[in-house]
Formats: C-alpha cells, sequence, structure tokens
C-alpha cells in the first residue's frame, strides 16, 4: 500500500513503524511540519500496565525507550495552608517519564532503519495533495487539517474547557509525580510536574479562568509568565528556573467524533479523542491507537474493510478511558471546591481518587502505611464534626464507610444505605410480611440507614396497585411492626420516603409493562401541567390550588402516621418525575400561573409541601428530601437550577439531601458510568453544605470508603447488591476487620466464622492483584530478553 501519515507525533510514527516491519512492501511516507530536533513540551508520561503491549509490539524501540526512562513510583502532594505546607507521599503506582523528544528520536531513528519515508519541516497546507493514496493517516494532533476538512462527515466536536494551563520545564531534580497547590491574592494555582530525563521536569501549571485574569497572565508576555510563574513556586523549586517551550496559556480542548473513518482517511490519537493531560494518557492513547489499527489491517487486509472494524473495535475502550479523563479535569475545574474547605488530607485523597479508578482498597494495596493515614485522619475528623466517639477495628479506626455520622440528632452507626426500591406487591396500600423480611433483613445485616420504598400519601398517589401506602391507621400499624423490628434486632435506622406519583401514576405493576398505564382501574392523576409521561399514558390533569390543597393535607396526614409508626426519618420525594418533580422541572412544568416560571416559583408548592412535613414531624427528627440534579436533556434542570432547589430544601428544613438523577422524561439521555450519580452529590454537598446520599452504579464498600473519605457524599445507598446479599456489611465489617460491628445475638455465632472466611478471601484476593500487576518496565525488559531476539 501507499500510506501518507500526516503528523509527527507518537501516534504516527508508531503505526508507520509497525506497518512498515510488518510488511516492507508498504510505501509509507510521514509528513511533519516542525524540524527533525524539536517539539512542543517537554515530557511524556507511561504507566507499568502501559508499556507491557509495546514490549510486544517491537522490542528494539522498548529498550530505547526503557533506557531513556526515568522511573519511579510515588505521587508527592503539597498543599500551601496558613499554618504551612502539608507534604503527603503515596506510593506503589508506577510511572515512567522520558523526554518527548527523546521518544520521537527513537522513533525517528527506527523508522529510517525499517525504510519509511520522512519528511521534516514540510508545511501540508492543502491536505488534498495527500488523499492520493490507498490510506491517509491523519495524527496531526487537536488542529488537525483533514479532520477539519471532513468535520462534517466525523461527526467533530470540540468542548473548550474553562481552565488556563501552561506547559513549562525545570532543571530541579523530583523523585516523585508531583502535585503542588499554591495559593495567591488572586486564587490558587497548581502544578503537575514529573521528571522526564536526569536535571529535567515537566512543570505543567493549572488555574482557573477567573485567577488567571485576575492575575493579570492574559496580559503577559511568556517570560512575563514565566518570571511570574517563578515567583509563586519559589518555595517549591529551590533556586532553579523554569524553562519555556511555547509555553503560552491555553484551555484544554475535548475533542469527539461521531466516526474516526472517511472514505480511505482515518483519524487517529488527538485528532480522534483528547485525554486531559492530568491522567498522562495522551501519548499512550494515540501509540495504542496506533497498534490496535495494525491489528486491524493483519486480521481484514483492506482499507475498505479495516477502518470500520477498527472504529468499531477501538471505540468503546478509547471512550471509557476519555470518560475518566473527563471526570480527572473536572476535579480540577473545581479544585477551589476541596482546597478552600476540606483538610490537605481529604483534598489529596480526593485528589488521587478523582477518576474513580483508584479506590480505598486499591491504595491499600500500593502503600498501606499510607491508606493507614488516610483512615486515622478520616477517623479523628469524623469525631470532631459530630461528637461522635471513634468505631475501632480492635486497636485502629474503622474503615470511612464504618464510622458513624449525625443527621439532625439521630446518630447513623454507618454510612451504609439500603437505597429505595418499590417491591410492587403491596395491596390497596397494605403491606405484608413480604416487606418485614425484606427490611427486617437488611436491619439485622447491619445496613446503617434503611431507606423505604416510596410510600404513597395516599390512594391517588399511588404509581400502581401494588405500592405501598401510609395514609390508614392500619398502614401505620402495619408499618410499626417492621421498625419495631428493626429497632430490636439492628442498630441502623429507618426512614420512610413519602411521595405522591402525579402523571406516572395509575399504572401496571413492572411485570405487566414498566410505566404502562393500567387497562383497568384506574384512577384520577394530576401534574403540574398536562402533559403524559409516555406518547400511550393519560394525559394528567393540570394540579388547581384544590388539588394542592389536598395534597398538602395528605402529606400532613402521611407524616403523622410515620411518626406514630415511629420511623426516625422521613424522605419527601422530589425526584424521578413525580408530583413535586414535575413541578421543579421545566421539561414537565409550562405553567404560566404563580406555580411557573423560574425555579424559585416552580419550587414554591414542593416548599409547601416540605414546610407541611417540617411542622409534624417532631422537631428533633431529621427530613431528608431526594431530588433529580439533572432531567438528562437539553433545556431541563440547569446545574444552577440545581443548587437552588438544595439551597431552598436546606433553608425550609431538609437536614440531608438524597441526590439522584433523571427518570423526568422519557426522552432523557443520560450518561451513565462508574459512580456517575457522584458529582451531583459532591457539588450539593459541598458547595450547599449540606449531608448528602447517593447511589448509582455503586457496588462496594471499598468504592463507599473511597467517596466518604474523599468527601464526595456523607452516605452511599445500595440498591441491588443489597438484594443479593443482605449481609454484606456484616461480610466487609468482617473482611476489614471491623470486630466492634453489631451482630445480632441469634447470628454470634457466625461471627468468629465470618472473620476468618473473610481474612482469607482478603489474603488470597490480595495475592492474586499483586501478582498481576504489571511488572515495571525494565523488569519487563529483562524477561523480554530471555525469551526473545529483539528485532
Amino acid at each position: 500500500m501507499r500510506i501518507n501519515i500526516l503528523g509527527g507525533g507518537p501516534g504516527g510514527l508508531y503505526f508507520a513503524l509497525l506497518m512498515k516491519k510488518h510488511d516492507p512492501s508498504h510505501d509509507i511516507h510521514l509528513y511533519e511540519r516542525g524540524p527533525r530536533d524539536a517539539t512542543w513540551g517537554f515530557g511524556v508520561v507511561f504507566s507499568d500496565d502501559t508499556m507491557g503491549g509495546f514490549l510486544e509490539y517491537d522490542a528494539k524501540s522498548f529498550q530505547a525507550i526503557v533506557d531513556s526512562f526515568a522511573y519511579w513510583d510515588q505521587i508527592r502532594t503539597v498543599i500551601e495552608t496558613p499554618d504551612g505546607d502539608k507534604n503527603i507521599v503515596s506510593g506503589g503506582h508506577g510511572f515512567a517519564g522520558m523526554s518527548r523528544l527523546k521518544l520521537l528520536n527513537i522513533f525517528h531513528e527506527r523508522c529510517d532503519e525499517l525504510g519509511v519515508n520522512l519528511h521534516f519541516e514540510t508545511d501540508i497546507t492543502e491536505v488534498d495533495e495527500l488523499l492520493d493514496a490507498d490510506l491517509v493517516v491523519a495524527a496531526d494532533g487537536i488542529t488537525s487539517l483533514l479532520r477539519e476538512k471532513f468535520k462534517e462527515q466525523l461527526g467533530t466536536t470540540i468542548d473548550m474547557r474553562p481552565n488556563r494551563f501552561c506547559w513549562l520545564g525545570t532543571s530541579k531534580p523530583l523523585d516523585a509525580f508531583t502535585f503542588i497547590f499554591r495559593q495567591t491574592e488572586h486564587g490558587w494555582f497548581w502544578v503537575h510536574a514529573y521528571q522526564f530525563e536526569q536535571g529535567k521536569a515537566t512543570w505543567l501549571v493549572e488555574t482557573t479562568d477567573q485567577t488567571w485574569k485576575s492575575a493579570g497572565l492574559d496580559q503577559m508576555s511568556e517570560e512575563d509568565s514565566k518570571a511570574y510563574m517563578e515567583k509563586i513556586f519559589e518555595p517549591d523549586l529551590d533556586g532553579h528556573s523554569l524553562l519555556t517551550n511555547r509555553s503560552v496559556w491555553r484551555t484544554f480542548p475535548v475533542v469527539k467524533n461521531a466516526k474516526w473513518h472517511h472514505d480511505n482517511v482515518i483519524i487517529i490519537g488527538d485528532c480522534a479523542h483528547t485525554a486531559h493531560f492530568s491522567i498522562g494518557s495522551g501519548t499512550k492513547m494515540a501509540m495504542e491507537d496506533s497498534i490496535a489499527l495494525f491489528e486491524a489491517f493483519k486480521q481484514h487486509q483492506t482499507v475498505e474493510a479495516t477502518l470500520p472494524a477498527y472504529d468499531a473495535a477501538r471505540r468503546e475502550v478509547t471512550e471509557i478511558l476519555q470518560h475518566t479523563a473527563d471526570v480527572s479535569l473536572q476535579w480540577f475545574e473545581h479544585a477551589d471546591r476541596y482546597l478552600n474547605q476540606f483538610d490537605p488530607e481529604q483534598t489529596e485523597f480526593s485528589m488521587i481518587t478523582r477518576s474513580k479508578k483508584i479506590t480505598y482498597d486499591n491504595l491499600a494495596l500500593r502503600d498501606q502505611k499510607y491508606i493507614d493515614g488516610i483512615t486515622d485522619w478520616f477517623a479523628k475528623h469524623n469525631a470532631k464534626v459530630t461528637g461522635l466517639a471513634i468505631a475501632k477495628t480492635d486497636d485502629r479506626p474503622a474503615p470511612p464507610a464504618l464510622q458513624p455520622y449525625k443527621i439532625g440528632e439521630m446518630v447513623v452507626p454507618n454510612r451504609v444505605t439500603l437505597s429505595p426500591m418499590c417491591q410492587y406487591c403491596a395491596h390497596d396500600g397494605d403491606i405484608s410480611d413480604w416487606h418485614l423480611v425484606h427490611y427486617g433483613g437488611r436491619a439485622i445485616g447491619g445496613v446503617g440507614l434503611i431507606l423505604t420504598e416510596m410510600i404513597c400519601i395516599s390512594e391517588l398517589a399511588r404509581i400502581t396497585p401494588g405500592c405501598a401506602g401510609l395514609y390508614t391507621a392500619k398502614q401505620a400499624q402495619d408499618w410499626q411492626r417492621i421498625v419495631d423490628f428493626t429497632h430490636q434486632y439492628g442498630e441502623g435506622k429507618i426512614c420512610a420516603q413519602l411521595g405522591h406519583a402525579g402523571r406516572k401514576g395509575a399504572t401496571r405493576l413492572p411485570k405487566h409493562g414498566m410505566d404502562q398505564p393500567l387497562e383497568e382501574g384506574g384512577w384520577d392523576i394530576i401534574s403540574a401541567s398536562p402533559i403524559a409521561y409516555l406518547e400511550n399514558s393519560v394525559v394528567p390533569r393540570e394540579a388547581s390550588r384544590a388539588d394542592m390543597d389536598q395534597v398538602l393535607e395528605d402529606y400532613r396526614v402521611s407524616v403523622g402516621h410515620a411518626d406514630a409508626a415511629g420511623f426516625d426519618m422521613i424522605e419527601v420525594h422530589m425526584a424521578h418525575g413525580y408530583l413535586l418533580s414535575s413541578f421543579i422541572s421545566p421539561v414537565t412544568n409550562i405553567r404560566s400561573d404563580e406555580y411557573g416560571g423560574d425555579i424559585h416559583a416552580r419550587m414554591k408548592f414542593p416548599l409547601e409541601c416540605l414546610r407541611v412535613a417540617r411542622e409534624v414531624w417532631p422537631a428533633h427528627k431529621p427530613i431528608s428530601v431526594r431530588i433529580s440534579a439533572s432531567d438528562w436533556i437539553e433545556n431541563g434542570l440547569s446545574e444552577d437550577d440545581m443548587l437552588e432547589v438544595a439551597r431552598l430544601v436546606k433553608a425550609n428544613g431538609a437536614d440531608v439531601i438524597n441526590v439522584s438523577t433523571g427518570q423526568v422524561t422519557k426522552a432523557e439521555k443520560p450518561v451513565y458510568g462508574r459512580m456517575f450519580q457522584v458529582p451531583f452529590a459532591d457539588q450539593v454537598r459541598n458547595e450547599v453544605g449540606i449531608p448528602t446520599i447517593v447511589a448509582g452504579n455503586i457496588s462496594s464498600i471499598d468504592q463507599a470508603n473511597t467517596l466518604v473519605a474523599a468527601g464526595r457524599t456523607d452516605f452511599v445507598a445500595f440498591a441491588r447488591p443489597l438484594l443479593t446479599n443482605p449481609n454484606m456489611v456484616l461480610q466487609e465489617a468482617a473482611r476489614y476487620g471491623h470486630s466492634e460491628q453489631h451482630w445480632p445475638e441469634q447470628y454470634t455465632s457466625g461471627k468468629f466464622q465470618a472473620g476468618l472466611l473473610a481474612k482469607r478471601e482478603s489474603d488470597e484476593m490480595r495475592e492474586l492483584r499483586i501478582n498481576a500487576k504489571p511488572p515495571s518496565p525494565n523488569d519487563a525488559l529483562a524477561l523480554a530478553l530471555g525469551r526473545k531476539e529483539l528485532s
């Protein structure tokens, strides 16, 4: 094939050498507008797991790369405080840095050796001259000419993020990947730094746009900007100077493309997808693109078959990594949120776990001393905040998720929460023994806070005929039986979630068709506006003032029954498209009266309901409110509106907010992923200043420990994990050696065995994870040299 490659970065060069090495008959031409001996930037970073793949594809370049590495396994974080700098070190991470120019030169020499035609200082301005080839590879970076030419066909989007950053270098030696946070009169500046060769390190400075402008950096030259950074980071540079290389301030572009190919053109690396520098994966992704494209050609042979196959095979793994990078960049966009109110230990832990790939247990494998320090800090911090005793695992603090907390005056023994899950097996609102077993099982299983399914405040408030109610004295007595059981045999607290289905009412049991209207026996339904949930749903009646007054009375009665039943807390349901949610969302509230319009008008009726609940509910008992923080649709609830909702419910009596998302409209397009609702809970907790509960693809106590210790939420709600394993808390407490965990007296004979089994399984899993850890590049090379010739 004749292959034209535009762009002389690592991705384009690596693809060229792989293809030429595999088939020397390929006529490969690579065009780079810069000179052979120059590049933008300073160093690149690889992790241990990245390097293993490069070894398999070209051991000769791999050896040259490893010979050039500066290798380290620690992350060092320095945070300025009024009492001096806090220096925190975490080990076991496995990184290698090297000069970007050195990496390119290694590939240059390898391409020369293999017979690739490298054309430097060749400025291609009309890309049509490249298209007369069998294959055209766009590897020319973020501002790609080829991608720009075909942007409509490729579906290109570029999201310019708000933070400012500047690539600098320094002659200061570094022995760890280093983050430094310095506060100035204008705001915070921080550094991402790592050594890439002896006596040289990358020194990337980042800040918010507001701080950048306030400091006057938008008016400074490159040299003045460098001098300003040297002044800020003088305590860290130890007399060394900063180095420049086209070190102008930029904003980061998140590049995405619906397609990566058009005709005979394929885009790779930053042309196709960017990953924020905070996860150090841009070079890794480009080179792995090259490997995947090479493998696709080996399998499919022709350009016509290869390009779509490559796109299909490579896209999922790339989008997962890009999502991880997006989550990471968002942490740094909101770094002020943590730096201004967290202790340094929590800020650092929040940062190091920001992408949600690194967790509490994972860090314990890497560096037990570090995680012991975090655990100790959190336990003492929690005791100071709550006034409660530290939960212990023998002679040391229990993990964060197993520490107690207070909501108002209510003490909850741990942070594990049963998420509300409708059981759909009540009869005319009356519950059964199923509910006793369901909730009672989680109570004796050690769950700290049990949230009931949505209990409907009236017969007309039900979602389905199988929904539970709390609008009669009998129902209150039935619920009291469950509450009494949970109090007698468990130490956790139980909360009644009270709600009104609104336009989602009068529907079938899910097993007969989720959200489908009842074929017979339906009832009158109301909503903020007469908008049906589904195309075939019954159109609700717009709630009149009389309807709203009746709902207020229903809340008054139901809250009174909840108190009579002995519940520890109630939760007013304002989420998921039910009645109160339909008032809050602009998608479902198009009223022209005083209850429609801006967020304060849309919140008027939901707040009336909350105030009635607060009037009836005893003052010493807390109230939770569940909200949908996002409608997952354009023109839905905005970020500002979400924060105002949180502020308003806090001001009107809420002690905690259960942060959920979506289910407001069927047109929603949610962005799912690991712990996908956590950013909303984080924002509400740390910007509004109220405890939060969060659920959403959270599957383990390890993840709960991570989120709680990082200050991203206060309670973690589990749904399916607690359905399949009601004793999850007991088992995990045994695994962590949490000897103070309450066990029902009837189960105490199993406590000792649980501890033995948990220790054995924990030791086995630890050994498996350690054995599965990739070798360092030097170790990998040593292994390779013992079994294959360099070629």
